[in-house]
């Protein structure tokens, strides 16, 4: 089992910039098996290749696949190249606004982030065998983060599998893995359902998710 982790917003709290977001979005994206993350493989290089890059002239070529910037249209191609079923979408979404001031500090927003990502995974079903489950995050910490992360989602993920599971955790460049910019994709559009009122591209893949949640409403 492979899960894929990203965020939309920022942990900002100083809501008089127009750049702080009103809500924080971490997303996670569940394959099941290693030939559903080869299929989210096909799906990104696919649409890269076929929507991104088809134009000979192009002078910048793009590497990676985003939400942001990316057309309905790209989006729309990239969901039907996605297998039918296999994987899930798990969201929350953080209501900002009713953060307590202390973890809007360095060390809370540490805490906070931790814990929301802890929250997520513990909604997920895992089966009663799996030899291997990865979770993969966007390589975006610090050392000293990336050790308080993969301590403490170690210790709480280590309780909810069977006991012959190992765990595996690893922070990648979103550019070198597939399932990170797929998680991008559908992190993207549930912020944009939240923050703005856009669902056109929700609507495309909401059937996929079974848990979304506003925290601190």
């Amino acid at each position: 089992m492979f899960i894929y982790l990203d965020e939309s917003g920022d942990l900002g709290f100083d809501f008089t910039k127009t750049k702080t977001s009103r809500y924080f979005v971490i997303t996670l994206v569940v394959a099941d098996d290693a030939s559903v993350q080869k299929s989210f493989g096909v799906a990104v290089s696919r649409t890269l290749k076929n929507k991104l890059n088809h134009r000979q002239n192009k002078t910048r070529r793009i590497e990676e696949l985003k939400g942001t910037g990316t057309t309905l249209a790209v989006k729309t191609y990239f969901h039907r190249q996605l297998p039918t079923s296999g994987w899930r979408i798990y969201a929350v979404v953080l209501n900002k606004r009713r953060v307590e001031p202390h973890l809007q500090s360095r060390a809370g927003k540490k805490k906070l982030y931790n814990f929301l990502s802890r929250f997520l995974l513990e909604k997920l079903k895992f089966p009663d065998e799996v030899p291997r489950v990865g979770l993969i995050v966007d390589r975006c910490k610090n050392q000293e983060e990336v050790k308080d992360f993969n301590s403490y989602l170690a210790n709480q993920l280590e309780a909810l599998l069977p006991l012959n599971t190992r765990l595996e955790i690893d922070h990648l460049a979103s550019q070198d893995n597939a399932g990170l910019q797929v998680v991008d994709m559908f992190c993207w559009g549930i912020a944009r359902k939240h923050g703005s009122g856009d669902m056109a591209w929700y609507d495309l893949f909401k059937s996929h998710i079974v848990f979304e949640t506003m925290y601190l409403p």
